[in-house]
């Protein structure tokens, strides 16, 4: 027998939550292996379809789940009203970092740090979101951000818009821009005196 419910809980790090079968009853435990290829990741207010078993351990168990397309209540739309200064934030530095190389104000290795540490943050991103969907070990969040803050923040932010992974995580944004924040001081900095020393000592 199938049941339509939503979601009251989902703890998305762990992959894993509850939903409440609508017109009342016993609530049934949701992991993320059990959805049939999602769309997109769940969140609370999300409505699915579901079968459920009698787990030992867990009670009733949700299997079977599909996600009901434009059923999730709040957080799409969240995402479809965000602010567009984040974009607009990393393609003005990308820009600036482009011509401070071409001007020759920062040599070349300091565009090929960020430039690597992006792409890695992306690949790590989308290693952490399939590891997240299969119920499989998850990249440590303190590791992304350390991408970040050594300058992988722009393909972080592309990961994290591209594809919708810690997009609505709240306390995870909120670190996330204090890394941005510290690399972008970082960055400037390096226009100083002593930090055109260091890159000198560094690059020659």
């Amino acid at each position: 027998m199938r049941f339509q419910g939503k979601l009251l809980q989902w703890d998305d790090e762990r992959g894993f939550g509850f939903v409440q079968p609508n017109g009342g009853g016993p609530r049934a435990f949701v992991h993320i292996s059990s959805f049939t290829k999602p769309s997109k990741r769940p969140a609370i207010g999300d409505v699915i379809i579901y079968e459920h078993v009698e787990d030992p351990n867990k009670g009733l168990r949700a299997i079977n789940v599909r996600l009901l397309t434009g059923a999730r209540r709040g957080a799409t739309k969240k995402h479809m009203t965000s602010s567009p200064f984040g974009s607009t934030f990393v393609a003005a530095f990308c820009v600036i970092l482009a011509v401070s190389v071409l001007l020759q104000f920062l040599p070349l290795a300091v565009l090929y740090i960020y430039l690597t540490a992006s792409v890695l943050a992306f690949l790590v991103y989308a290693l952490d979101k399939s590891s997240a969907r299969r119920g499989r070990w998850r990249t440590p969040e303190s590791h992304l951000h350390l991408l970040s803050l050594v300058g992988g923040w722009p393909g972080a932010y592309y990961a994290q818009k591209r594809l919708r992974h810690k997009s609505s995580k709240v306390a995870f944004k909120r670190v996330f821009w204090a890394t941005v924040l510290c690399n972008v001081a970082l960055f400037v900095w390096l226009f100083s005196d002593q930090g055109r020393s260091l890159l000198t000592a560094f690059v020659g």
